[in-house]
C-alpha cells in the first residue's frame, strides 16, 4: 500500500426537483471525521422528511464523537442501527407517521481507507481513470429480479415496480446495511447521491458530467440541472469527495 497522505473535500447539493412538492433527502458530513451521508426519505405527509432528517442526524452525530476505541465500520453500523431503531420508535409513538422509513448511503474514509455503506436504493459510486464504477447494490424489487436473470436492466429501467425497495432504515425493528471496503488512490472521485439523480440520468451521463474540471461546488449544480432537465421527477440530491494527495 502507498504511504501517500490523501485528504479529502467534498460538495454536496439538494434540490426539490420538478415535481414534488416537498424535498425528502437529507444530507450531512464533515470532512474533518471523515463521514459523508446522504438519506431519501419516504412515507406520507411530512413523514419522509422526518425520517431522512433523524437518520442524518443519528449518523453524523454518534460518528462525529466516536472515541476511536473501535473501528469506524463498527461504529458506522451501529450509528445505522441506532438511526433505525429511532425512525421505528418514533413512528411507533405516531399514527400519522407509521411506515415511514428511509433509505441510507454512507462514506467513511481513514487515509485510504474507504468504506461505503448502503441501504436501500441510494446509491454510491466512484470515477477512478474517468471511468465511473457503481459500487453500492440497490435493494431494490427490480435489482434482485436482474440478479436472478429474471429481469434485464432495460425491462427493470422500464418497470412499474421500479420504485420499490426491499431494505430501509426505519420500516422494521432491524436492519443490515451492506458495506464495502475500498483503497483510494489520488484523484479519486466518490459521489453518494438518491434515486432522482439516477432515475433521471443514465451511468454514462453522470460519468460525463463528473469528467470535467470543474469544483465540486459546480459539478454537483451541473448533476441537479441536468436531472432537472431530464424531467426531475423526484428530490436530487448529491455529494461529492475527492481524494488528493
Amino acid at each position: 500500500m502507498s504511504t501517500v497522505v490523501l485528504h479529502y473535500s467534498a460538495a454536496a447539493l439538494t434540490d426539490r426537483g420538478r415535481k414534488r412538492a416537498s424535498n425528502e433527502d437529507a444530507f450531512g458530513y464533515s470532512a474533518e471525521h471523515g463521514i459523508y451521508v446522504v438519506c431519501d426519505g419516504m412515507g406520507g405527509a411530512a413523514a419522509g422528511e422526518i425520517a431522512s432528517s433523524l437518520a442524518v442526524d443519528e449518523m453524523m452525530r454518534l460518528l462525529t464523537q466516536r472515541a476511536g476505541d473501535s473501528s469506524i465500520v463498527t461504529d458506522a453500523e451501529q450509528a445505522a442501527a441506532s438511526a433505525n431503531q429511532a425512525i421505528f420508535s418514533r413512528a411507533e409513538r405516531s399514527q400519522q407517521l407509521n411506515g415511514m422509513g428511509t433509505t441510507l448511503v454512507a462514506l467513511l474514509a481513514e487515509e485510504r481507507r474507504v468504506w461505503m455503506l448502503n441501504v436501500g436504493d441510494s446509491r454510491g459510486y466512484r470515477l477512478r481513470n474517468a471511468r465511473l464504477e457503481q459500487i453500492t447494490i440497490d435493494h431494490s424489487l427490480v435489482e434482485e429480479q436482474i440478479r436472478m436473470g429474471r429481469m434485464s436492466q432495460s425491462e427493470a429501467v422500464r418497470s412499474p415496480l421500479r420504485n420499490v425497495i426491499t431494505r430501509a432504515l426505519g420500516t422494521q425493528n432491524s436492519v443490515t446495511p451492506d458495506v464495502f471496503e475500498l483503497e483510494a488512490e489520488p484523484g479519486d472521485l466518490f459521489l453518494l447521491c438518491s434515486d432522482g439523480l439516477t432515475r433521471e440520468l443514465s451511468d454514462t451521463r453522470i460519468e460525463s458530467i463528473l469528467r470535467e474540471s470543474a469544483p465540486l461546488e459546480e459539478l454537483c449544480a451541473q448533476l441537479v440541472a441536468a436531472a432537472n432537465q431530464a424531467g426531475g421527477h423526484d428530490n436530487i440530491t448529491c455529494l461529492l469527495v475527492r481524494a488528493q494527495a
